[in-house]
């Protein structure tokens, strides 16, 4: 799930993603205060938009909202309110981890990729990293696939030149950190994290 909220460039609407891919094609239902967004195909929900939202959730900020339990069941009461019924069954683990590289091995058809194993905690993941200074022991922040990157884009699973790749390992400028350098590299964390930790920024 990702939710978004611009008060001053959109108005009192909280937008929802469910998916990480838009449907070719959608259609809306709207039921009073709630509009869904549905795979014309299929007829799944994609996302919905929630108006007047601030008179439903407690919104602090602009941008990207992080979605905990509680924000889930603010939206949950807001569908009962305007007698919608939807299954929130979502995902809020957090998606930008530590994650500590198991592994590092040449891309078999690229000379400047890498292929990484990833321990972030519950699973391993490879990822393709065009990084020059990624390295086998090291800590580093690891966007999982529905990760929404400052910049807007949506992390997904894909295949690189052939290899299947989950994630990203993150640089300090793709997480818009302050003071980022702007040369070429991931962001090397100190080690002290534990593998699958949020990582706050």
């Amino acid at each position: 799930m990702n939710a978004f909220y611009n008060l001053t460039g959109v108005g009192d609407v909280l937008m929802v993603q469910l998916v990480p891919d838009t449907p070719a094609e959608i259609m809306s239902e709207t039921i009073g205060d709630v509009t869904l967004i549905r795979d014309a195909a299929s007829g799944d929900v994609a996302g919905f938009n929630l108006f007047r939202a601030s008179e439903y959730v407690q919104l602090q900020g602009e941008g990207k909202i992080e979605a905990d339990e509680a924000f889930l069941d603010q939206l949950k009461e807001a569908f009962t309110k305007n007698g919608t019924e939807f299954n929130f069954d979502v995902d809020l683990s957090p998606k930008f981890v530590v994650g500590h590289v198991l592994s590092k091995e040449k891309h078999p058809n690229a000379d400047k990729l890498s292929v990484c194993k990833v321990d972030v905690g519950e699973e391993t993941l490879q990822i393709v990293c065009g990084a020059p200074n990624v390295g086998e022991g090291q800590h580093v922040v690891v966007a999982k696939p529905g990760a929404v990157m400052p910049s807007g884009m949506v992390i997904k699973d894909a295949e690189l030149r052939g290899v299947p790749s989950s994630g990203m390992i993150c640089s300090a400028k793709e997480l818009a950190l302050p003071d980022a350098p702007q040369e070429k590299g991931i962001l090397i964390l100190n080690g002290d994290q534990t593998p699958g930790e949020p990582f706050r920024f």
